[in-house]
């Protein structure tokens, strides 16, 4: 088997389990640890992810880079990453992973160009690598074929052709409709605890929609530790929906809804810290403290 370095930015919680599976692969993968937390640490520890030090270490050691973290660092971190090429004339693929815009898209793609490194977006739908179905990686560029070595049992690689943005567009539809349904769900068990009709909106949603009632039970409790990064991923989603011609509101509302969550007390939880006992109505009730207490410092 051919065996690669691979640099994965950042061990978060898809990044360390993508680069475990590229560990399990056989392949070394380096990422950079340099004032992360001790959470990303424990990560990358528990994925046998190495720390390459610095920005510019890692460029030179790796003949790839999978840039998988919040939506609103990405395009900072691809003009840094595109500054360490340009100092230490390294020239790794970078493969940007994250949920952005197509013209997100487009500028860290200018970025790369500018150092005159080759591009490939992927837009990753489905839970990381294990916990579920297989995770796809929706490609898009010239160089997709060099994404074939981690098509497999975990990761099923979709070439979606050499225009970029295709791949970052049919992750914001599929993450508009998805995300979008779980601010819906939210906001509307939420507006019913604040208005007083909580108990009966429950009783008529689990005989009439048990499909969402199901849902909700299941998921709503557990949002808030994701919705920091989440929040962001609207954010992207309505600058893409304004820009096909439709309304860019939708989703602004939706980020508003995560940016509640996170500001919640449940929005310090994370995936290995959030409590799986916790029932939907104990959440709502942390939900409406936090709107009543903000309305009242208003």
């Amino acid at each position: 088997m051919d065996t690669r370095t691979i640099g994965v930015i950042s061990p978060g919680d898809m990044g360390h389990v993508v680069g475990g599976v590229l560990g399990g692969q056989g392949h070394r993968v380096l990422t950079v640890l340099t004032g992360r937390s001790e959470l990303t640490r424990e990560r990358a520890g528990r994925s046998n992810m190495e720390d390459a030090g610095d920005l510019e270490s890692l460029v030179q050691e790796a003949s790839m880079v999978l840039s998988i973290m919040p939506p609103e660092n990405a395009l900072g971190f691809a003009a840094d990453a595109a500054a360490a090429m340009s100092a230490t004339g390294a020239r790794p693929l970078f493969v940007d992973c994250n949920a952005v815009s197509p013209a997100t898209t487009l500028a860290i793609a200018e970025a790369m160009g500018g150092a005159g490194a080759d591009f490939v977006k992927v837009g990753i739908i489905g839970p990381p690598p294990g916990r579920g179905p297989k995770t796809r990686f929706y490609a898009g560029g010239t160089s997709v074929s060099e994404l074939a070595f981690m098509d497999g049992e975990a990761v099923s690689v979709i070439d979606m052709g050499p225009e970029i943005t295709r791949a970052a567009a049919i992750k914001m539809c599929y993450a508009g409709m998805t995300k979008g349904k779980m601010t819906l769900h939210t906001a509307v068990l939420l507006a019913a605890e604040l208005l007083g009709v909580g108990g009966e909106l429950q009783a008529e949603i689990s005989k009439s929609q048990k499909a969402d009632w199901e849902m909700m039970n299941a998921r709503v409790p557990f949002y808030a530790c994701d919705a920091g990064r989440w929040s962001g991923e609207m954010d992207q989603i309505s600058e893409t929906f304004g820009a096909a011609g439709l309304t860019p509101d939708l989703h602004k509302g939706a980020a508003d809804v995560f940016r509640l969550l996170d500001s919640s007390p449940l929005g310090a939880e994370t995936r290995e810290t959030l409590d799986k006992s916790r029932t939907l109505q104990q959440t709502l009730d942390i939900y409406a403290e936090t709107v009543t207490g903000r309305k009242a410092a208003e």
